[in-house]
């Protein structure tokens, strides 16, 4: 058997696991990346093979680590304390929170203490972590004893007729995917009290592998609030619940419960900017890629215009400098996503001079050729706010010369609290990446191997200039839309299954795939024309599809 691990080529004469291949002492590495398929430690080989060993800056080692940490956290709830319910949830600052239930009292330092010194236990013991295959029933058997009731529920969806469980001592659980071989990796994390709950920190991959320091973020939390108790209220939560509704007649009405929420949120927007618009003059909106900016700005513009207040859309696009004068990444191609790619100076000179009731020729930027020209002189009316939208909207760098009083902030993005089951929540990004991944396909002709490829680059750029402003935000526009994995199933799916084992891009998007198979559809001729979901499957009021 011939492997090659790294650049190097060794010889075996028998099948070995990657652990005893690799030979890592220091736990350094977290899986491997086989031939291109992601593989666990634990893995034997048996045919020739190459090897690329995958540490804590790479997000799918990240996503073993802190799967097999919620595992942990889990067994020793169960050590301590029984028939107590965990719901493991993303949260600020990077990190799980997790919710515990079921005990005799709130949250406290002792409480915290008791579950860190258990999980500091089960690490220092380096016990194995061995996978398991069992029956739907004998897994819905063991779900239920341990009162996991949603887990044995979601298994109802699952077409196989078996499923994986890891054991760990006498501890049973299934955490949606691949497992460290035992619990001695688990070197490096934290655990805080955050009101109501826990938060877990755990290392990241775009912080070089290390735990990023916390950063409390009052907005964003109470955005993430809002959406756990949406989920409670419409019983939307986890995959199970939604299924159940759609089972039950309901999908219609759970459309439309969905878009109210967004029709709510857009009345409160509208009524906030009309009781100060003596002093608003700039409207700022930012958000991550694939957060529905586009409709969501032609909501707000006629949400705002149904109160006599007519806003003037300019797209910061339309300011990106000549291509040859942006700075470049680190692959050295043009950075359209710096600030320093606008004309800084040109945009604020204009925002300026337009809310002075001057005239001004707005820039238009071609794609295509990397130039810009310019419109006819237009000005804006004395009391007419201006709507700008871009990725540095929020970034008060961008219009120093315009007081903040007189500006309005609106962060928009998807903050959903979605889960596979209570234990294994859905990534916000992944929901993201399942959006992009159906809009580019319709209206950019990219396959979803081209948006994948690009990703990494989006995200950075949202680490540098989104998220660090988006506490400034005077309003958070919660854009997700809890039904919409049903719909958008039988697009990215087809997709997602075609792109084979042998691609970079494999590892990737079978893990989306493992996941979307669990929904039920829902036809798209009940989603609204206006809805923020119809900017990526296409059939919206505000574009030509």
């Amino acid at each position: 058997m011939k492997v090659k691990v790294f650049s190097e080529e060794r010889e075996y004469d028998k099948p070995l696991r990657i652990s005893e291949i690799i030979n890592d002492k220091n736990h350094k590495y977290m899986a491997a990346r086989v031939n291109n398929r992601l593989r666990e430690l634990d893995y034997v080989l048996s045919n020739d093979a190459s090897i690329e060993p995958l540490d804590l800056t790479n997000n799918d080692a990240v996503t073993i680590y802190q799967a097999t940490l919620r595992y942990v956290f889990l067994m020793a709830i169960n050590r301590l304390y029984k028939k107590v319910k965990v719901t493991f949830n993303y949260s600020i600052s990077r990190s799980i929170f997790a919710n515990i239930s079921g005990l005799n009292s709130g949250i406290d330092q002792n409480i915290l203490d008791q579950i860190n010194e258990e999980i500091q236990n089960i690490i220092k013991a380096d016990l194995p972590i061995t996978r398991h295959t069992t029956t739907i029933e004998e897994a819905k058997e063991i779900y239920n004893e341990l009162g996991y009731y949603d887990k044995a529920n979601i298994l109802a969806y699952r077409k196989d007729n078996t499923v994986h469980m890891y054991r760990c001592g006498k501890y049973l659980n299934y955490m949606f995917g691949y497992m460290l071989p035992s619990t001695g990796y688990l070197t490096d994390y934290k655990l805080r009290l955050y009101y109501p709950g826990i938060i877990i920190q755990y290392p990241r991959a775009e912080a070089g592998g290390v735990i990023p320091p916390f950063e409390d973020a009052r907005t964003f939390t109470k955005a993430l609030r809002e959406a756990n108790e949406w989920g409670n209220i419409t019983k939307s939560s986890s995959i199970w619940q939604m299924n159940n509704l759609i089972e039950e007649g309901k999908a219609n009405e759970f459309i439309n419960l969905c878009e109210t929420k967004h029709n709510n949120m857009l009345a409160e927007l509208g009524l906030n900017i009309k009781n100060d618009i003596d002093n608003i003059r700039l409207i700022a909106i930012a958000g991550p890629s694939s957060s529905g900016k586009t409709t969501f700005c032609n909501r707000l513009r006629i949400e705002l215009m149904s109160r006599g207040i007519t806003p003037f859309m300019i797209s910061l696009d339309n300011y990106y400098k000549n291509k040859s004068e942006a700075p470049l990444d680190i692959d050295g191609r043009p950075d359209l996503e710096h600030i320093e790619a606008l004309d800084i100076e040109m945009f604020n000179d204009h925002m300026f001079k337009l809310i002075q009731g001057e005239e001004v020729s707005l820039p238009i930027y071609n794609f295509e050729t990397g130039m810009r020209s310019f419109t006819e002189p237009i000005k804006v009316g004395p009391h007419q706010p201006i709507l700008i939208e871009g990725i540095h909207a929020l970034n008060d760098d961008l219009t120093p010369s315009i007081p903040k009083s007189q500006k309005y902030k609106i962060y928009i993005a998807p903050q959903a609290q979605l889960h596979i089951d209570s234990q294994n929540p859905i990534s916000i990004t992944d929901i993201r990446l399942i959006r992009r991944i159906v809009r580019d396909f319709k209206y950019r002709n990219s396959s979803p191997i081209d948006t994948m490829k690009m990703w990494p680059s989006v995200r950075r750029g949202e680490f540098k200039w989104i998220y660090p402003y988006q506490e400034n935000a005077n309003y958070v526009f919660n854009s997700e839309l809890t039904y919409e994995l049903c719909v958008m199933k039988k697009y990215a799916l087809e997709m997602l299954e075609k792109i084979p084992n042998d691609s970079e891009f494999f590892i990737q998007a079978n893990r989306l795939v493992k996941f979307l198979k669990y929904f039920l559809d829902i036809d798209d001729k009940y989603v609204p024309c206006n809805s923020i979901l119809r900017e990526f499957i296409g059939g919206s009021i505000f574009y030509e599809n």
